[in-house]
């Protein structure tokens, strides 16, 4: 399995925990686990975030070898 295919996978399971956490979060009166759970889903914010950038150099990269080697 290639680098990006990993990341892609990656991100689709941290976009889906960051929703499971906020559907926890809404679904809850106590205000201790809405705090958590909150907290929770802005760390898949930033995981996303960094994944995102990783795919982004890896695009980069991939366009910058396939014109080295034309």
């Amino acid at each position: 399995m290639t680098v990006k295919k990993d990341l892609e996978k990656a991100k689709a399971a941290a976009e889906s925990c960051k929703g499971t956490y906020a559907t926890f979060a809404a679904s809850t009166d106590d205000k201790t686990a809405q705090q958590m759970y909150t907290q929770m889903s802005q760390d898949m914010d930033r995981h996303v975030a960094q994944i995102n950038s990783r795919l982004s150099s890896t695009a980069e990269n991939q366009i910058q070898n396939q014109q080295n080697n034309q």
